[in-house]
């Protein structure tokens, strides 16, 4: 089901839920933490630092920082490739998963009280 909206109604959309998500968590994610984490949880694993880089067009100290403070969250895990151990595969955590729920829940009860 496609959602019509005019771009003023997606920026309101926007910029409600994320008052609310800073509102109501007490650790808010920047737009790149946020990138990466939704990329993390929508796209199929696996997931390494250098293909985030890859994908986000961001080198891979960018991304190590951005892991650093999601995993200090709890949102993130990260282990040695046991296949190669210079790759670090990043990993899903229940967290994370639920930080995420959350967001889509905000959004849809947002949505819902757009104009029509």
């Amino acid at each position: 089901m496609a959602v019509e909206m005019t771009p003023s109604q997606a920026l309101g959309l926007w910029h409600a839920v994320s008052l609310e998500q800073v509102r109501a968590e007490s650790n808010d994610l920047s737009l790149r933490q946020m990138a990466i984490l939704l990329h993390i949880y929508l796209v199929p694993p696996p997931h390494t630092v250098r293909a985030l880089a890859a994908t986000l067009g961001v080198t891979k100290p960018v991304i190590t920082r951005a892991l650093d403070s999601m995993g200090a969250l709890g949102l993130v895990d990260r282990v040695r490739d046991e296949k190669d151990r210079r790759n670090v595969v990043i990993k899903r955590t229940l967290k994370g998963a639920l930080y995420l729920e959350r967001l889509g829940d905000r959004i849809i009860d947002r949505g819902r009280q757009l104009p029509v």
